[in-house]
């Protein structure tokens, strides 16, 4: 994810107008042509109240870029005529990487009413969902899903896939680039991305050398770094931005010649700036495919109406991204509600929806079939396709087009 600083973990962890959808749940893949401001109708009705939890305020890491896109989807929105011709009203909730305060939160969204909390990332949803649920409000299109309710309450709807594009990290490294020894390096309070990508180097009769952990609070990385490369061709990175940024640095001073493959929004064009030749040719492991691709015009042109500086702020990122997917997606499942668009009847149609069609920016996605037959505790994860890019001299690049499922590979199963 990404976040003021593009991260999908921190240090204690780890860590995209379309068509509407038909009746019963399912999308239709053509766009529906957005009004102009000329043509727009009026909007009608008590707003839908949403809210979008993260980290603004804190020592820890924060996610500007989550709460930014929040606000910039519904002025975006309302300026197109809202959500059923309703006027859209997007709540942001700062829980200052504070479980108690994530807790509030949730209350808060229990008061106000919300139809959803969506497009969200906060290491402390274990403080909000079992709260939002008891009101039937979905925790819905969260980017990055990491706790144990996220995985498996029926109320969450995740359409991200963490932690899949790490698997995904291993695929490209072995079956693309031929990498022969691999080392991982895991920010500590991340390893619950260690089996699935254990499970992938199994698949591939491997093993890591060395699985390194280091803290999450930017440092001096030097004897982590020697550690990491000594003896290997590749190594597979979780590591939020922040730190990136002189993990990077100690990454250069090293020599090393190995080949980092690194998660999308923190592995990036700030955290490589100023070790551009060190990181050239760093693979990128994602979920969603580059902003510059066609699933992100109107993202791109609500950051512009909006007035957003996207030179400082990352928004080709998880929580970019993500979080505009899931405000898309939210729209698109509460077109097809007849009669009042309430959490209930929302929850409802969002369990009932099989194919959402969100224009590429992921994979159709069925929310009425859970991964059953997958990794245990992660049977909500509807989505687990990865995408790469590429950096290039400094500068992300997209490198494939394409979503690879990676399934088979998280439980440790050659494809």
């Amino acid at each position: 994810m990404k976040r003021k600083t593009g991260k999908v973990l921190a240090s204690l962890a780890i860590l995209g107008l379309l068509a509407t959808s038909c009746g019963g749940g399912d999308s239709d893949s053509t766009s529906d042509e957005i009004a102009t401001e000329e043509t727009v109708p009026a909007l009608t009705g008590e707003p839908i109240k949403l809210m979008t939890v993260t980290t603004l305020n804190a020592a820890g890491p924060t996610y500007q870029n989550i709460a930014n896109t929040a606000k910039a989807y519904e002025t975006y929105i309302n300026a197109r005529g809202g959500i059923a011709g309703r006027p859209l009203e997007v709540i942001v909730c700062d829980e200052q990487f504070d479980p108690a305060v994530a807790a509030t939160c949730a209350r808060q969204a229990v008061e106000e009413e919300v139809v959803a909390v969506v497009g969200s990332f906060t290491f402390f949803a274990e403080s909000i969902v079992p709260v939002i649920e008891k009101s039937s409000i979905s925790w819905f299109g969260p980017c990055c899903p990491i706790t144990p309710s996220e995985l498996t309450s029926k109320y969450s709807f995740p359409i991200g896939n963490q932690p899949m594009y790490a698997v995904g990290a291993i695929k490209h490294a072995i079956e693309v680039d031929k990498c022969e020894k691999l080392n991982a390096v895991i920010i500590d309070g991340a390893q619950v991305f260690l089996p699935p990508m254990e499970n992938a180097m199994k698949a591939y009769g491997k093993k890591f050398g060395e699985i390194v952990t280091i803290s999450g609070v930017a440092q001096d990385y030097s004897a982590e770094v020697a550690k990491a490369t000594a003896g290997v061709d590749c190594v597979a990175t979780v590591i939020s931005e922040t730190p990136y940024i002189t993990w990077n640095t100690a990454w250069t001073q090293s020599g090393t010649t190995a080949r980092q493959y690194g998660p999308q929004g923190n592995l990036n064009e700030v955290s490589a700036k100023g070790n551009e030749e060190s990181t050239d040719g760093d693979v990128i492991a994602g979920m969603y495919p580059d902003i510059s691709t066609d699933a992100w015009s109107e993202f791109r042109l609500a950051l512009d109406e909006a007035g957003l500086d996207t030179t400082t702020v990352d928004y080709n990122s998880l929580g970019g991204m993500g979080t505009w997917a899931a405000y898309v997606g939210f729209k698109m499942i509460a077109e097809t509600i007849s009669g009042e668009i309430t959490a209930t009847s929302f929850f409802e149609a969002a369990s009932n929806t099989s194919s959402l069609d969100l224009g590429g920016m992921v994979p159709i996605l069925d929310f009425t079939k859970e991964w059953t037959d997958g990794l245990a505790g992660y049977n909500r994860l509807f989505n687990r396709n990865v995408i790469y890019s590429v950096l290039e001299k400094g500068k992300v690049k997209p490198l494939t087009t394409d979503f690879v499922d990676v399934s088979d590979l998280a439980m440790g199963k050659a494809g």
